[in-house]
Order: C-alpha cells, then structure tokens, then sequence
C-alpha cells in the first residue's frame, strides 16, 4: 500500500482515533483481516464474524508490528474507530486508487471468472508492473484488500468482481472505478438466487454502466459470442472492444486446434497484428478466455506478438482449478474443484475429452469424478441430468457421482444416455469415490475432479496424489 498516516486513514474513513499517541505514525505495510499475516507497519482490520470477532486479537497485531487497527470501538491499543469496517475499507480503498491515477481492469462472468483474470494478470505482468486479485478474492471484502496492494510503481491493477444480486457489482465499481471493464458470459451460476439469465444479465452490465465515457478512456471488453454480453454494448458510454470467434470479433482466434494433451493452439487475430498461442491450459473453454487477456492488452497498448507470447507462457495461479497432475504410476488427476457450474461442469468434461485421446492411445481411461452443483433452484434437476449425459456424449469411460440426491441425477442421466449403466456409477462420499479409484484406477487414467466448492471434493484429488488411505476430514 501507499504510506499513508493514521491522521489521513482517519480522515478517509470517516474514524476516530483512539489509544494513537502520534498521529503521524505511518501505515506502509498492507491492509489484513489476519492477524497472522501482519507485518511492520501494517493495518489490521478487525472484522466481527460468526464465529471469531477480529477484535480479539488487536492486541496481539499491535505486538507483532501492525501500526494501527481498523475496528468499531476501542480495543486498547492504537485504533481508528469507525461505524462499518467493510465501508471504511472500501472508503480507503477508493482513496488509494483515486491517488494512484492506475488503470484499473474489472471484469466479470458467470464462468472463467478467475482463470481469466490470471491470464489478464500475467499477460499485463509482461509489460508493467501489476497487481491482480489472488484466487477468487471478489467480494467487498477482498477486492479493496486487493486494490490497498498497489503502490506507486503499480501500472494495472487487475480486479476480479463477483454478484451474488443485483447492485453488487455497481457497489464494487463505485469502490475501485474501472477504465476498463470485461465481461465474459452470462450463464447460469447462481441462477437461483438471480431468477434468471436475463437478471443475471442485469446484474453483469452493472460494469459497463460503470466505466468512463470512449472520449473519457472508457473501454468495454465485451464476449462477441453470447449473445447477452454482446447486447450490453448498448448500455454504456465507452468504446467496445469485442473479443471472441465471431467474424467481426475485433479480436478473435482462427484455425484453434486442440494438442494431443488437450492445450489448445490459435492463430490470435488483432487490429494491429497476428501471433500463434499455444496455452498450457487445458481444455478449448481457455481460447475465449485467451482472447478477453488478449483484447485488454490490446487496450492497454501491447502489440499481438508481444501478447501471443505471454498469453503462451502463461499458466495457472489459482489452486484447483484444472490443476493437472501425473502420479509416478502414470495416472494423470485434474483438479478442478474449486467451483462448478453447468457451464464449467461443460467445459471440464470437454477438456477430459480431449485428453482422453493420448489417454486412450497409452492404453488408458477418462474418469470424471463429479459432485453437486449448487445454487441452481428450480433448473438444479434438468442441469445436472444434462451434465451427466454429456459425459456419456463425450466417451467419458466413467462418471463417478459423489453425494446425494443431487449426484443421483447425474448418475441417472448418465444411466439413460449410456448402455446398461456401465458408464456410471453413484458413490455416497468423498471416501468412498478414493476407494473406488484406489481399486481400479491404472496407469495411463485421467480423473476429473470437479463440484460445487461446498461440496469439498478437492479431497479426493488430494488424497489420490497423497497417497493417502483416508480422505481428510473438513
């Protein structure tokens, strides 16, 4: 973060100090909702939540070098009190960014969301200095300790937003006001809790709503390929950018083509040139995300060969998320369970797909170990029974449903796609999907492992590469 003194923290927030004998002492480490990770000179947030008050332990981030605390009353040592920790958080946030004077990328979908942002990060990283969100830190909560990261060398910060409504989106920018705004894809994550794809859609374009006029610098990266993001160019005043396979795509990939391991390869097309990417991703999904990376680069001034290379040399920052592992024994495990949805649930078994050729030509089988996708309502049925027939669909050699009534209608719409129920097979938990494996798995196999993140089935992964007999307990 930029030093900044308690006296301006102060005035930024809206606080009152308390317990500060010098208010001048300067804040130069970051901000933490920690303790544990408090360095010299940090902020210490103290959050009040269920089941741990942060309050508690004020004392010991003084001791061990936190300059103040961020709190809402007095704790006994050096604090500035405020009303609303998150607002004065976001407060502080939007302040240091204000001064700073960084281009700020924002971007949003209901798919991709994260892996995108790390390929915006390091494709960005290759021409400046860069500040990106860690793993899925886009809430009101992370997102400003994401931004108070930047100091004054930082030339782009890269911030991932989540929605779990409508108006949180609006929140987020108001926060951290982008220059530039992508927006993936609408699908059907948390539908749910929006009603519908079309709310989701409302939901979405809250970020272009948010950026700058074109004279101002505004830029809205928009998916050419789904229809409801393509259509949010008419609910902004910034220039649009359109990214995808669509032939009036202003950046768009041509002749893609899948390795014999599954990472795709693309000759990327932008109104200043072409290079050739070949992605160490996995899975044909990572091509639109590619070419989101690619147009903010293009935005920001980088030419095609020199983001062709990056985008090439770039991998994966956040854990399992098509985390690709091969065993000593040739078994190959994919570790995608962080999140799911029906798109991503879509992606990663056509991923699977696509490795299972070199799979199959080691004399090996594809295995896709799912579990429940959450937050679906009343589509939750139809969704999952899509999903486990696509794996049938796909050649999948075994789909292997972990958990309860939501996994029986994967392994049932597997059963009805497939030929006497050979090509699934229902499993009650974690533990028993490791037993199952641990007894027929041989080498040269590629396991998908992939839920809803509620549902922790990065166990099995884990386990599977651990080598472990039990599954650890949550």
């Amino acid at each position: 973060m930029i030093a900044l003194s308690l006296a301006e923290i102060a005035d930024i927030t809206g606080g009152r100090p308390h317990d500060i004998p010098d208010p001048l002492v300067t804040v130069t480490g970051p901000v933490v909702i920690d303790s544990r990770q408090v360095e010299a000179g940090s902020l210490f947030a103290a959050f009040a939540g269920e089941r741990v008050d942060g309050h508690e332990f004020a004392a010991g981030a003084v001791a061990a070098g936190a300059a103040a605390v961020l709190a809402t009353r007095p704790v006994g040592v050096p604090a500035i009190v405020v009303d609303d920790v998150e607002r004065a958080l976001g407060a502080l946030a939007r302040a240091v960014v204000q001064r700073l004077g960084t281009d700020v990328v924002a971007l949003t979908g209901s798919a991709g969301k994260t892996s995108t942002k790390d390929l915006i990060a390091q494709v960005l990283q290759a021409h400046a200095p860069t500040v990106w969100t860690p793993g899925s830190l886009n809430n009101e909560i992370g997102l400003p300790l994401t931004a108070l990261r930047a100091t004054e060398e930082t030339r782009h910060l890269v911030l991932e937003m989540g929605a779990r409504g409508i108006g949180h989106i609006a929140y987020l920018a108001g926060l951290t006001p982008p220059r530039i705004g992508v927006v993936l894809n609408v699908g059907t994550a948390h539908i749910g809790e929006f009603g519908g794809r079309e709310q989701i859609a409302v939901a979405k374009g809250e970020l272009v709503e948010a950026l700058p006029a074109a004279a101002d610098g505004g830029i809205a990266v928009l998916n050419a390929d789904d229809p409801l993001v393509r259509a949010m160019s008419a609910r902004t005043k910034a220039r649009t950018l359109l990214f995808g396979e669509a032939d009036d795509a202003d950046v768009r990939a041509a002749d893609v083509r899948m390795t014999p391991a599954g990472q795709p390869s693309f000759t990327l097309h932008t109104p200043t040139g072409c290079g050739e990417v070949t992605l160490r991703l996995y899975g044909e999904h990572h091509v639109s995300n590619a070419l989101a990376a690619a147009a903010v680069a293009h935005a920001l001034g980088m030419s095609a060969m020199e983001t062709a290379t990056a985008l090439s040399g770039a991998g994966t920052l956040s854990r399992w998320r098509m985390e690709v592992t091969e065993r000593a024994d040739g078994v190959t495990v994919v570790n995608d369970a962080y999140n799911a949805n029906p798109e991503s649930m879509r992606a990663a078994l056509r991923a699977l797909a696509a490795m299972g050729g070199a799979a199959r030509a080691n004399g090996g089988r594809t295995w896709a170990v799912l579990g429940p996708m959450a937050e679906l309502g009343d589509a939750s049925l139809a969704e999952h029974d899509a999903v486990g027939r696509l794996a049938v669909r796909l050649n999948v050699s075994k789909l292997v449903a972990v958990g309860g009534i939501e996994a029986s209608w994967l392994q049932l719409g597997a059963y009805n796609e497939g030929s006497w129920g050979e090509e699934s097979v229902l499993v009650s938990d974690a533990q028993a999907a490791v037993d199952l494996l641990r007894s027929e798995l041989r080498p040269g196999d590629v396991v998908l492992v992939k839920a809803s993140r509620s549902i922790g089935l990065e166990r099995v992964a884990e386990a599977l590469l651990a080598g472990e007999g039990e599954v650890a307990g949550r």
